[in-house]
């Protein structure tokens, strides 16, 4: 299951070798300065359910890999064991949002809240 990691000045999202597989992608990263919101999501599969994507998708079920949707890249990694999740949006970086399956996105957001992360 991926999971999000603050390194210096980078924010990773660290995948397992089967998401690695699935997506055709290493670990996504995103400098932290480009990080703009984050918030929950009740149900992560709704927004990473949408337009053309390059990865594994089983609707309601798992979602990994990115998604191209109306001029905006995403990218998402979201399973059935973790249907809530967090969606980050960026700004200035190679991708608009990541939507991250989590059991528990509250601490997720509270965590990576822009206004307390070191810039």
């Amino acid at each position: 299951m991926a999971e999000l990691q603050v390194e210096g000045d980078e924010l990773v999202l660290h995948l397992s070798l089967g998401e690695k597989a699935a997506s055709a992608h290493a670990d996504p990263r995103v400098p932290l300065s480009a990080l703009k919101r984050v918030e929950v999501l009740e149900d992560a599969h709704e927004p990473a359910d949408h337009g053309w994507r390059v990865g594994e998708r089983l609707p309601g079920v798992v979602e990994v890999g990115t998604i191209f949707e109306g001029g905006r890249k995403i990218f998402a990694a979201v399973h059935h064991g973790t249907p809530r999740g967090a969606m980050l949006v960026f700004d200035g970086a190679d991708y608009d949002e990541w939507i991250v399956g989590c059991a528990d996105p509250e601490s997720v957001v509270a965590r990576l809240n822009p206004g307390q992360l070191p810039r």
